[in-house]
């Protein structure tokens, strides 16, 4: 993904503006108090420590600095949560076998949503690693969720 951004930031000619790094969640390589706001998309259900993750994103947060995490979650309401469980988990691997002629692949995925802590429980694991004001939404018909936590 790297790679192509890179590409497409040499395109628009705003090399000088951008700048790409790759590092770990659990240790990421800029100072205390750093941003203004830090958003993460689709991409902390994937972070090998959580809780460490979720501790350094605070870190790098300015007082009164906000946290926007984006990511998948399962529906509540019938029939919508009984429609999504059986497209993730019959329908999506077997058209990822299909198309990319793996029997693993789109397994990962219904697996890393289902057993991530979704609505109130990932809330409070925000209070623990420092976090205030912290509130969720549910976005899509409760396909994803969005969490916004404050640093004070």
């Amino acid at each position: 993904m790297l790679k192509i951004a890179k590409t497409k930031i040499e395109q628009k000619k705003v090399d000088d503006k951008i700048s790409l790094l790759q590092a770990a969640s659990e240790n990421l390589p800029f100072p205390d108090s750093s941003f203004d706001a830090v958003t993460v998309a689709f991409g902390v259900r994937n972070f090998n420590d959580l809780e460490k993750g979720l501790s350094e994103i605070f870190r790098v947060l300015k007082k009164d600095g906000v946290a926007a995490i984006l990511e998948f979650s399962v529906p509540l309401s019938f029939p919508m949560k009984q429609l999504y469980l059986f497209y993730f988990k019959k329908m999506l691997p077997l058209i990822g076998k299909i198309v990319s002629k793996n029997n693993m692949a789109y397994t990962y995925l219904p697996e890393t949503v289902l057993s991530f802590p979704q609505g109130k429980e990932f809330t409070k694991l925000l209070e623990k690693t420092g976090f205030a004001k912290t509130i969720f939404k549910r976005l899509s018909t409760g396909i994803c969720t969005i969490y916004i936590a404050e640093k004070k």
